[in-house]
């Protein structure tokens, strides 16, 4: 036989709407089957979206989820689609809880699978093994796992065909447990269902890590993935199939749908006996001969583009899975609300990005026009709301001065922005950066307000790395560069007072950001800083700026992440503690 073709849904699935993945997913079966394949694969959760989080503990939609999956092996008859083998990713349940240790606490009643269906019926399921319990994952705490591994015995014609393995995302990265038991099995075929968020250089792990598996277990693994926002995650697809010799067979393009359709040419099944905690079940290959296929194997962009892809794509399925047509953000003429409107732009189109200047008293010319002239550039909307007569009373009433009066006036913005946003329906974009959100160097309640932080874990020289690009990424397309160079070049300011830039109390950000990837990202001490030959009274002052804003992080936007160490989930620490250093 054993030729098999392979399609690989790489979808983008809205959690809860278990209709329209379900639209997705017999759209793919279709595609899938004009095109000659054997077998649709589907990412992990693929009819429920992902991650699901606690309404894993909901009974109702667990309900809901199995209704949807239980009914579409007679959809995809009724679609002349009943012999196509079809493996879709979903939760089950709900199932007794389970308990933890002696505790009597009722915990898991789901459980994370992958249903075979063929002929109009499920003919069989997997349950995911290993259950994260770090970074962003908490399926440890939602899910029971299973013990057994799946293989497909497919045969065509009366032939005995290929056997062919399916395990789920995690199950693929730890050692032991059903990856170890692949070729023990005998198998010729690995399925990895997966929801693998983008992280930067991700890729240097993920492709290494499949291919290692690929030898292993001596298999062919065809790898898919989600592709998507879906609230801070970003998931980038870049589905792909590798055989054991490391050979890329098929590889998908990031950040978008795409079926990648792959013929491969595993080992045939064998005859020996099936190992402990291994099902098999037997599955039909299509008879009929589907002609050559065209190899499908996407180039990867280099990093920054990548990177700016996914921050594009986070920001639009955030704006339109949750309904909004439109976004609205302060532009101050500086970098940060620059690469904000940028992103906005190319995520929604520049026709649904708002922008207002909210010059006061202390912004400078070059300021207002660079504002000016990025508005220009990009087409967005734009307006301008002078703040100095809204300030002027309450700042005199008051009696304000200091910080006090500069906080007011960004204060003052964040109204203006929230106001408009009541009035037109539009999402408020914050514009802050990683660097500004580690040290608190923004305006709880006033620069700070929005719903959405679009550069929430880009540090600041990152985001001018980022400005940099897009602007000879345009130029090399013949488009107009959509940031002013005077934005980029210029020295970083708040203009919150007379002559004022960010490093009259900061150090330079080169500086700033080698402490912040120390002390956040690697969870380094501040001896450990120290020991790296930086300063001790700038380790000093930076970390406590870190841990004394942590009340400011909990209250802030959400926004992409797009780095091993967001703020947010990666990384959570007490707001009321005393460091020790």
């Amino acid at each position: 036989m054993p030729r098999l073709r392979l399609a690989l849904s790489q979808a983008n699935p809205l959690v809860g709407d278990f209709d329209g993945n379900i639209e997705k997913i017999v759209a793919a079966a279709h595609e899938a089957w004009n095109r000659g394949s054997d077998l649709l694969l589907t990412g992990e959760m693929a009819v429920s979206g992902y991650p699901i989080e606690d309404l894993a503990a909901q009974p109702s939609f667990l309900r809901a989820a199995r209704s949807a999956v239980d009914a579409l092996p007679a959809r995809l008859v009724a679609e002349g689609l009943g012999d196509l083998v079809v493996i879709v990713g979903h939760p089950d349940g709900p199932f007794e809880p389970r308990l933890l240790g002696t505790s009597n606490a009722p915990t898991a009643i789901a459980q994370n699978c992958a249903s075979v269906i063929q002929g109009g019926a499920i003919r069989a399921r997997y349950v995911k093994h290993h259950l994260p319990n770090y970074s962003v994952f908490d399926e440890y705490r939602i899910f029971v796992p299973g013990d057994e591994l799946l293989v497909l015995r497919i045969g065509r014609n009366g032939a005995a065909g290929v056997d062919v393995a399916v395990i789920i995302c995690e199950d693929l990265w730890r050692d032991g447990g059903p990856v170890a038991r692949v070729l023990d099995a005998d198998a010729g075929l690995l399925l990895v269902l997966n929801a693998s968020p983008y992280e930067r250089d991700k890729d240097e792990v993920r492709l290494p890590l499949v291919t290692r598996r690929a030898t292993e277990t001596d298999t062919i693994v065809a790898y898919v993935n989600i592709v998507g926002g879906q609230d801070d995650l970003v998931f980038d697809g870049d589905s792909v199939v590798v055989d054991g010799d490391g050979t890329i067979l098929g590889r998908a393009p990031q950040f978008v749908e795409h079926l990648l359709v792959v013929d491969v040419d595993p080992a045939p099944a064998g005859n020996g006996d099936l190992p402990a905690n291994v099902t098999r079940v037997a599955v039909t290959a299509r008879s009929d001969d589907p002609g050559q296929l065209a190899k499908d194997v996407a180039v990867l962009p280099d990093d920054r583009e990548q990177l700016w892809n996914a921050l594009v794509l986070g920001l639009r399925d955030y704006v339109r899975k949750n309904g909004f047509r439109s976004v609205i953000l302060g532009l101050s003429g500086g970098i940060d609300s620059s690469v904000c409107a940028a992103i906005a732009a190319d995520a929604l189109g520049a026709e649904n990005v708002y922008g207002i200047s909210m010059p006061s008293q202390w912004s400078s010319e070059g300021s207002r026009t660079d504002a000016d002239d990025l508005a220009e550039r990009i087409g967005l909307h734009y307006s301008v709301e002078a703040i100095a007569d809204l300030v002027s009373p309450v700042e005199t009433q008051l009696k304000l001065d200091g910080v006090a009066a500069e906080n007011l006036q960004a204060r003052i913005r964040g109204i203006i922005l929230m106001a408009r946003s009541n009035m037109d329906g539009h999402l408020v974009l914050t514009t802050g950066n990683k660097t500004e959100l580690a040290v608190g160097y923004s305006t709880i309640y006033g620069d700070s307000a929005g719903g959405f932080a679009p550069i929430k874990d880009v540090p600041k020289m990152l985001v001018w790395e980022l400005a940099t690009w897009r602007n000879e990424h345009a130029a090399a397309n013949g488009e107009t560069p959509p940031i002013p160079e005077n934005s980029i070049t210029k020295p970083p300011s708040a203009e919150l007072r007379p002559d004022q830039t960010d490093q009259d109390t900061l150090p330079p950000y080169e500086l700033l950001d080698d402490i912040l990837e120390a002390y956040v990202s690697k969870r380094l001490g501040r001896e450990d800083i120290i020991a790296l030959g930086i300063d001790r009274a700038t380790v000093e002052f930076v970390c406590k700026l870190v841990d004394r804003s942590e009340w400011k992080r909990r209250q802030g936007a959400i926004g992409p992440k797009v780095s091993g160490m967001a703020f947010g989930r990666d990384r959570r620490l007490p707001i009321t503690s005393r460091p020790a250093g």
